[in-house]
């Protein structure tokens, strides 16, 4: 399923991620805008798009770590700026860096991120057998590959539960059986009435996803929307 910048706004429903008119900025330049979109429980949210179109910008901007330029985010129907904290307490926000400490092993950094995140109910284990590190769970992580890192990065999801999933190049360094692993971690996740938002380059097995493109929410620079900032 995809959707052009002739979609109308939408409407934001009890439980919904929604974004509403969004703008992103990148530094002094105005990346993308009029971006509308409705995540529902369950619902994947699939970006796509040429280098420099602002897709890692738009899940920060999603995380609440950059400010929109322009139109609102919801969340259960209100607003996410009127209580910041409430939302950043339901998501997880995964990007390029893994933020393994060497001397940690796989075990104490998921130990770690609980307590750091607050988990109600710690799945440690859990998320280690999720991504295959059940094996390496007490090596130090400087013993470990990079892809193993990502795979130490990905489990923080399953030990830590939050209801939206934030996912930048998610399968960077993986190899076919960790993409398989998150490939089924994903459809857990959303079979349990979980959210996903992801950016990719690579194809990723995410059946009924909204797929956007953001080459076609782009803002040239002679667009009069880029004047306004």
């Amino acid at each position: 399923m995809s959707v052009s910048n002739e979609t109308a706004a939408v409407s934001a429903l009890p439980g919904d991620l929604v974004g509403e008119g969004l703008a992103c900025r990148r530094g002094e330049r105005l990346v993308l805008a009029r971006l509308d979109f409705r995540l529902a429980a369950g619902g994947a949210l699939v970006l796509t798009g040429h280098n420099g179109t602002g897709k890692s910008s738009l899940l920060r901007l999603l995380a609440t770590l950059l400010p929109p330029a322009a139109g609102r985010l919801l969340w259960h129907g209100e607003p996410v700026a009127a209580d910041v904290t409430r939302y950043r307490g339901a998501l997880h926000y995964l990007g390029h860096l893994d933020a393994a400490k060497p001397a940690m092993t796989p075990r104490e950094t998921l130990h770690f991120w609980c307590t750091l995140h607050g988990a109600a109910h710690p799945a440690i284990d859990m998320g280690l057998m999720t991504f295959g590190l059940d094996r390496v769970a007490d090596w130090p992580c400087r013993w470990l590959s990079a892809g193993q890192r990502r795979r130490l990065a990905l489990a923080r999801l399953i030990a830590a539960p939050a209801p939206i999933w934030l996912l930048d190049e998610p399968t960077a360094a993986l190899d076919r059986d960790g993409e398989a692993r998150l490939v089924a971690a994903i459809a857990a996740h959303r079979a349990g009435g979980g959210r996903v938002a992801l950016a990719t380059h690579q194809p990723i097995d995410v059946p009924q996803a909204l797929s956007i493109s953001l080459d076609d929410y782009a803002v040239q620079p002679d667009d009069p929307l880029a004047m306004l900032w």
